[in-house]
């Protein structure tokens, strides 16, 4: 786990703008999160505790930093299309969602990471859908970020979105490397 954030967290700091507010978004969930992953593989390894870090407290963390995050979004985008709502396939259906924009940002982040969490049991299993998710996630990123591509697919277009491509090609990059080591017989784990 900790190779997979170096990776991503060294081509985020080298690679993008980091005047951007979206990839700071990204990368205080990516060490946050991170770090709560690791107190809680720190407490199951070193101190042989099997419970890792009690589940409230994990919740508790990872709750904090989803919420400041989305409300530092919500302000950022505040009365713009970041705080859209966007139904593909409905041209024209896309609420502005106002502070339910926060709540529906933790949602996604909390949600998110526990869904891959419970995933990670088999070799492979959690990296490939993440790997997947973030290729689609650059590919919206992108086309969002240009004005030409958001203007012909009628979505919102956010001027610094098209960074995230960064991002995301970077969690793709560090997903791929891990895998090449996790498949069976897996020779590393996520933690």
């Amino acid at each position: 786990g900790i190779m997979i954030l170096a990776a991503i967290s060294i081509t985020i700091l080298l690679w993008t703008d980091l005047s951007n507010p979206y990839v700071w978004a990204v990368l205080t969930v990516l060490l946050g999160y991170g770090a709560v992953g690791f107190v809680d593989d720190y407490r199951k390894v070193v101190r042989k505790n099997t419970d890792g870090l009690i589940a409230r407290w994990k919740y508790f963390w990872q709750s904090l930093i989803a919420f400041v995050v989305a409300f530092a979004l919500y302000a950022y985008g505040k009365d713009t299309a970041a705080t859209q709502l966007v139904v593909p396939f409905f041209k024209d259906v896309m609420p502005q969602l106002g502070l339910m924009y926060i709540i529906l940002t933790y949602f996604v982040i909390v949600g998110t990471s526990n869904a891959v969490n419970l995933t990670d049991g088999l070799d492979g299993l959690a990296i490939m859908p993440t790997v997947l998710v973030a290729a689609g996630f650059a590919v919206i990123a992108w086309a969002t970020g240009n004005v030409n591509f958001s203007e012909y697919l009628h979505i919102p277009y956010l001027p610094h979105a098209s960074e995230l491509v960064v991002v995301c090609t970077a969690i793709v990059g560090a997903g791929l490397g891990f895998l090449w080591f996790n498949t069976y017989p897996a020779q590393v784990f996520m933690g």
